[in-house]
């Protein structure tokens, strides 16, 4: 008795430790082929470009293996060099904690078979590169498998995204019609001061 009493307490302990810090990277099974439109190398501008990513599990895994999948949920995330120096983007084992991916493209259903979706890439995406990972959801909301676009490394595969700039062409038009003006308007002095000091001469 007092074995299975332990038995059951280290279960009930585990269960305690998961729920305090949730699911780690390192712990998901990369279950998902993803694949994304962009080739590498390919810049990507924000508010005008698409992706198109497909996702389906990987046929090589045990059937039942998806038996308690239930959503996947697929983001943008950074490449390690667009890491560096940039606490808010660091890559942390513990999900929770996890700034990897921080755009959201899509949430859908769990479905073993290809699933495709097309994302216009968000005016809000800062200048990067970057990879596509696809993470999968039990029923209970907690992530268990996981795939992607890059390696391991996360060094193949990889795009960029250009970010707006900031300037919008209605600011550029006006900046060119102030600048035209400004130089009509001086000529325009230079012409009357000219006249000005010709008719004081002949005075």
């Amino acid at each position: 008795m007092a074995i299975q009493g332990s038995f059951v307490a280290s279960i009930l302990f585990s269960y305690l430790v998961a729920a305090c810090y949730g699911a780690t990277f390192s712990s998901l099974q990369n279950t998902l082929v993803v694949t994304a439109s962009p080739h590498a190398g390919q810049v990507l501008k924000a508010g005008e470009d698409n992706i198109t990513v497909t996702w389906s599990l990987n046929t090589t895994f045990p059937a039942g293996t998806d038996s308690d999948y239930k959503t996947v949920k697929v983001k943008l995330c950074y490449a390690p060099i667009s890491q560096q120096d940039r606490a808010w983007r660091k890559t942390v084992d513990e999900l929770k904690k996890d700034k990897t991916c921080l755009h959201k493209i899509v949430d859908k259903p769990y479905s073993p078979s290809t699933n495709t979706f097309t994302w216009t890439v968000q005016k809000d995406v800062p200048t990067a590169i970057y990879f596509i990972r696809a993470y999968v959801h039990n029923s209970a909301d907690k992530e268990v498998a996981f795939g992607q676009t890059t390696d391991s490394h996360k060094a193949t595969n990889l795009f960029e995204v250009q970010a707006i700039s900031g300037r919008h062409v209605s600011l550029d038009i006006a900046s060119v019609c102030f600048s035209a003006f400004s130089v009509v308007a001086l000529f325009g002095f230079f012409f009357l001061e000219k006249r000005k000091a010709k008719a004081s001469q002949k005075s």
